[in-house]
């Protein structure tokens, strides 16, 4: 969602905050603005649209100081415009914000703010914050800012600058990511490690509810009733390069490539003598010993991993699992007691829905355990255990190596808790860890070979209205989450289905003006997903079929064939989704689409 950044120092602001917003523009953004404190008080600049309009704006009218605040935004309240983008002044000139989040409660606040007089200049939640801090101000914006926010409800990261104050941002966060960067003689806010990379890589990740205080000189960190708190600065593993295309054309694609790594880097340290370790996540027999179920929970890619994750936890802990979008969780009233583990699959870490669940969660007693790819971010931080997937930074809006990371995560997790159950085998393990061994190889021998099949099709049905994705057991959410990745880029429209619904309804749909892809790897589930096919041939359907090398049943099936390495049946999800990934970008490509920021979506969704 929304990018924030701040800084005091030495530098031109505008250059830091053009910087860090550059660096953001991934989290999705319709309007972009900074605001600057010289000797003039607040000069502000915004712009609609691309971040290259804001750049225009500051060489057009520069703006000298060394203290400011800067935002990209993603409109909630109020549609995309001047007037609704940040950061927001206060009625009396005096004191400007920026915000990531939503106010909940801002129309009676509004409402409060309106009948004492405050004429208000946007249509969003956030402006009733600037007010209420500006009526709370006497002369200390930090008591100020903690005056107000207990009566803010929602999620919300601030950012505030005052003109009384020369050299001094306030900042606070709420069930939103917020980071700051400690360098030498200057400091930093952002909403994301990115922003900051270019600057330093030592870096401290507020807890919920605490307020901080930038200086030139420091960082200070307090309790929302303004007694200091402990801020322990921790230095960052990622670097500048890992935020930067390096020659691909776009992050989407460099992402892709970096799937090998990615998955290596998942395994490292876990794979031990042929056995699965995951010490390092706190979980013990103990603790499982005590679960009788599992719940996961997730939104988006996640959510689709996470099926996945309920294949595999079945199968090899035998204990029941359920698989939830985090969204309604959190409103079905679930059953979860202390017998339950819930685990929550987030990249960002910061997802509101999944984090929200998280908090039930835990107030109902359940163990918890995330499955994460940012350090340091708020899920990890309230879960019990955690499992870093250590993709790296993920640029691109449509989640690539987060995806393949988070099934290898799941396979870790299933496995290895089942061998301390007792429920999975000594044979399993052996065999599913020999695999795991060679899955990266075999990411990077999919990758190197030219998929013919792939540009083909993209070129051929660029032009269609739909496309149809059928998959069976493991391979059902890989139906689903390629139907996503080529919504997401291409906008055309895609549905993913489990094989065995097509004569439920789907099978309707079939003609020959668009192809169903049926992903139908060697498996349990593979005779029956080619019978699908049939069906679908016997309908004048085209098919593009993924099938593991070699098999030449499939081969006569298909119009267009695809195909991946032979590997163990449950790892098959991490190489089937890899050509749709491709399918998807070469898709978006063809239609000029605008790959790594595509319309109306976020990489992070922070509020609900």
């Amino acid at each position: 969602m929304c990018g924030i950044v701040g800084y005091v120092g030495k530098r031109e602001a505008s250059e830091v905050l053009l910087e860090g917003l550059r660096r953001l523009e991934y989290r999705g953004y319709d309007s972009a603005g900074v605001s600057i404190l010289n000797g003039s008080g607040l000069q502000l600049r915004k712009a609609v649209g691309k971040l290259a309009n804001l750049e225009k704006e500051l060489r057009d009218a520069p703006i000298h100081g060394s203290v400011g605040i800067g935002h990209t935004r993603w409109a909630t309240h109020g549609a995309p415009s001047v007037r609704n983008s940040h950061p927001h002044q206060s009625y009396d000139g005096h004191l400007s914000l920026i915000h990531n989040g939503i106010i909940e409660n801002y129309r009676e606040l509004k409402h409060e703010l309106q009948a004492a007089g405050v004429k208000f200049e946007s249509d969003t939640d956030t402006e009733v914050v600037a007010h209420l801090v500006a009526r709370a101000y006497r002369g200390d914006l930090l008591k100020a800012v903690a005056e107000v926010l207990p009566r803010l409800r929602g999620a919300y990261a601030l950012a505030l600058l005052h003109q009384n104050e020369p050299g001094r941002v306030i900042a606070t966060r709420v069930a939103s990511p917020l980071v700051l960067g400690v360098g030498e003689g200057e400091n930093f806010i952002a909403s994301d490690v990115p922003a900051l990379l270019k600057y330093t890589r030592r870096v401290i990740f507020p807890e919920e509810g605490q307020i901080a205080e930038v200086t030139r000189d420091g960082v200070r960190v307090f309790t929302p009733d303004l007694k200091p708190a402990a801020a322990a600065v921790q230095t960052t593993e990622l670097t500048l390069d890992a935020a930067e295309k390096e020659g691909f054309e776009h992050f989407m694609l460099k992402e892709i490539h970096e799937q090998p790594r990615a998955i290596a880097e998942t395994l490292r340290g876990r794979l031990n003598e042929g056995a699965i370790d995951l010490s390092e996540t706190g979980l013990t027999a103990e603790t499982l010993k005590t679960v009788r179920r599992v719940a996961i929970v997730a939104c988006g890619t996640s959510l689709y991993a996470s099926m996945v994750g309920k294949y595999l936890f079945e199968r090899f802990t035998r204990l029941p699992t359920e698989t939830w979008s985090a969204s309604e969780f959190r409103y079905a009233n679930p059953v979860v007691d202390r017998h339950t583990l819930v685990i929550s699959v987030s990249q960002s870490g910061e997802t509101a829905d999944t984090l929200e669940a998280v908090k039930l969660a835990k107030a109902a007693g359940a163990a918890t355990l995330s499955v994460c790819n940012v350090m340091g971010s708020s899920i990890p931080r309230l879960s019990g255990a955690t499992l870093y997937t250590r993709a790296g930074p993920e640029i691109g809006v449509a989640s690539t190596k987060a995806y393949v990371t988070q099934l290898t995560a799941f396979v870790l997790l299933a496995v290895g808790t089942g061998r301390m159950l007792g429920t999975a085998t000594r044979e399993d393990e052996t065999r599913l860890v020999n695999g795991l061994m060679r899955v990266p190889g075999q990411v990077r021998a999919l990758l190197d070979k030219d998929i013919v099949a792939v540009k083909r099709c993209a070129r051929r049905y660029k032009d269609v209205f739909n496309f149809m994705y059928i998959g069976r057991h493991y391979n059902y959410p890989t139906a689903l989450e390629g139907a996503l990745k080529l919504k997401e880029i291409s906008y055309i429209h895609a549905e993913g289905y489990a094989g065995g619904e097509m004569k439920h309804g789907p099978l309707a749909l079939v003609e020959g003006t668009f192809p169903t892809i049926a992903i139908a790897p060697r498996g349990a589930t593979r005779e029956k997903l080619l019978s699908n096919v049939q069906e679908i041939r016997a309908r004048q359907g085209v098919v593009v079929l993924v099938a593991t090398e070699g098999d030449t049943e499939a081969a006569e099936l298909a119009d267009y064939l695809i195909e991946i390495p032979d590997c163990a049946e449950e790892l098959s999800p991490i190489l089937a989704v890899v050509p749709l990934q491709l399918l998807a970008y070469y898709t978006a490509t063809q239609l000029g689409r605008d790959v790594d920021k595509p319309r109306n979506l976020a990489k992070s969704v922070t509020v609900e």
